[in-house]
């Protein structure tokens, strides 16, 4: 503990980099920060089946394994002023969002083609008649969840089949860091074979992805109609475009609906909620197998990065499969960054793909 002066003459009382008392004459506040205020905190709620994330106090995001859905997922994610930046529905449905695609949920990773199984579109639309044709991802245990100036959490995760054979064992960790502006999420997921060769097919549905929430979106009048693998046809209604901001930005260059089906190391996606600036980013890996990944990016809010197909984004490509045998793994690095009161520049975003490489 030790006390200072201010230009003043008001004595300040600091102990262990907190500020206890700043009162100062002249009507101004000091303004003290401490390693602490940049801490991330981990907090298990086994009961509600999650994990909360808070990054200097504030809630960041949740790591969700409820057993009534087919997958984990990271919801609500926040960016650094507050704001959500994730749909609501279907957890917590929003006035005036879309309510199309209900496997769109958070920040979640799975694809769309594992032994001819449907891990990606798989959620209660799908009638009991038709699940065979598609897998679920089981969180089997948390294995770490620790609080510091980083937050880390490991699960183990089983991509099964709707009779509960295992195709894959997830093991992935996140790792949550962030400052006053910004908020970071390090995904790292090692796939494992277990019961025999597993095949990672050629599939548009993946991989590493967010459903933004409406101010993400990009502005359109029209209906569309958008068709995953299997021919399923889903309709996304045009609605009202008020506070609709939305842009894509590429590291190729590219902007808006041109991003769709181009390789890049990263894209940006900017917009405005609230009036408030914000940017979020996904980032690639060289490290990745099919680097650099597809753009799986929709105006209507899907933001994804695939790294297994290519012919379903590109039909002049041979159509591309993985195949992992048994025993054997395979591990993919994604980053997801988000940051609040300015745009995220290319440069700048270049700056955190190069610390991204250096980092794993």
């Amino acid at each position: 503990m030790r006390t200072i002066k201010n230009l003043s003459g008001s004595m300040i009382l600091i102990s262990r980099g907190f500020c206890i008392l700043a009162f100062l004459f002249s009507g101004m506040i000091l303004n003290c920060q401490s390693s602490k205020d940049t801490a991330v905190k981990l907090v298990r709620v086994d009961d509600k089946h999650k994990v909360d994330v808070f990054v200097n106090s504030s809630f960041f995001t949740s790591y969700q394994y409820p057993e009534n859905i087919e997958k984990p997922f990271l919801f609500p994610v926040n960016a650094p002023d507050g704001s959500v930046i994730t749909r609501g529905y279907p957890i917590e449905p929003r006035k005036g969002e879309r309510i199309d695609h209900p496997h769109h949920i958070g920040i979640w990773f799975n694809y769309g083609n594992v032994n001819g199984l449907d891990f990606w579109n798989n959620s209660s639309a799908i009638p009991a008649d038709k699940k065979d044709s598609y897998g679920h991802i089981v969180h089997q245990k948390i294995v770490k969840a620790v609080s510091g100036k980083k937050g880390i959490l490991e699960v183990v995760l089983n991509w099964d089949d709707n009779k509960g054979n295992t195709l894959l064992t997830e093991n992935t960790r996140y790792i949550f860091s962030g400052d006053k502006n910004s908020r970071t999420i390090d995904h790292i997921s090692t796939l494992t074979a277990i019961n025999g060769p597993v095949t990672i097919g050629d599939s548009k549905e993946g991989m590493f992805a967010i459903r933004v929430d409406r101010a993400f979106e990009m502005p359109s009048n029209e209906s569309l109609i958008f068709t995953d693998d299997k021919g399923n046809p889903t309709t996304v209604k045009a609605i009202d475009n008020t506070g609709v901001t939305g842009i894509y930005t590429s590291s190729k260059g590219l902007k808006g609906d041109s991003v769709w089906g181009t390789r890049n190391d990263w894209v940006i996606l900017t917009g405005a909620k609230d009036n408030v600036t914000i940017s979020m980013a996904i980032f690639d890996n060289p490290k990745n197998t099919g680097y650099p990944a597809y753009a799986h990016t929709r105006g209507y809010g899907l933001f994804s990065f695939n790294n297994f197909g290519q012919n379903s984004y590109d039909p002049k490509q041979e159509k591309r499969s993985y195949k992992i045998e048994k025993g054997q793994s395979v591990t993919l690095y994604h980053r997801f960054y988000v940051q609040s009161g300015s745009e995220l520049t290319p440069e700048k975003a270049n700056t955190i793909f190069k610390e991204f490489l250096k980092t794993y």
